[in-house]
């Protein structure tokens, strides 16, 4: 993948073309310096929250972030060409990531939701950091057995399961057992 079409290279573009140095996005978005220069380097897979606020400070779309192309007609995802899009890790700077999104709509021009098929990894320790940020989200499971804190609640999904949930609220998605999951994740964050 070329720099400038990787999660960072996209953000730090975005950020150059608005004239935006490292300093007054952080300013903007709340994030440290050194996180946003982390994720714009692709060292650090931010979760969606931060993502979210970066995409706010620099007046985009979400997913402007895993867009390729701009189609304004219907936008078709075949299964044998599936394109990872992003990783997202929790909060924690040191956390790997344990997320994969696979866009399927990164084409669409002017779209409100992203939907993505996700591939679950499970995570040694089970230690997780929830995040919030504004939206909602809906989650359908396809393989395996996910749990889905919610604020001080928790669920667990098998296949054929869903959820459909305000993100404002501290949430987190991960593996209910040591097995991988897939699911398929509707987001939608206001513009």
């Amino acid at each position: 993948m070329k720099p400038g079409r990787s999660l960072g290279g996209k953000i730090k573009r975005i950020r150059e073309f608005k004239n935006l140095s490292v300093e007054e996005l952080a300013d903007r978005t709340g994030l440290d310096v050194e996180q946003i220069m982390l994720i714009e380097e692709n060292t650090f897979h931010p979760s969606l929250a931060p993502l979210i606020k970066i995409a706010r400070a620099l007046s985009v779309r979400l997913g402007t972030f895993l867009d390729d192309d701009e189609q304004l007609g219907p936008v078709l995802s075949r299964k044998k060409e599936k394109n990872k899009g992003a990783s997202f890790s929790n909060k924690n700077i040191d956390a790997r990531a344990h997320l994969d999104f696979f866009a399927l709509a990164s084409g669409k021009s002017g779209r409100h939701m992203e939907p993505f098929i996700v591939d679950v990894h499970a995570k040694a320790g089970g230690q997780y950091t929830s995040s919030s940020h504004e939206g909602e989200e809906f989650i359908f499971v396809l393989e395996g057995k996910i749990a889905v804190t919610y604020g001080k609640e928790s669920y667990v999904l098998d296949v054929g399961d869903s959820i459909y949930y305000d993100s404002i609220v501290e949430h987190h998605v991960h593996c209910a057992n040591d097995n991988s999951a897939k699911i398929l994740a509707v987001v939608y964050t206001p513009v």
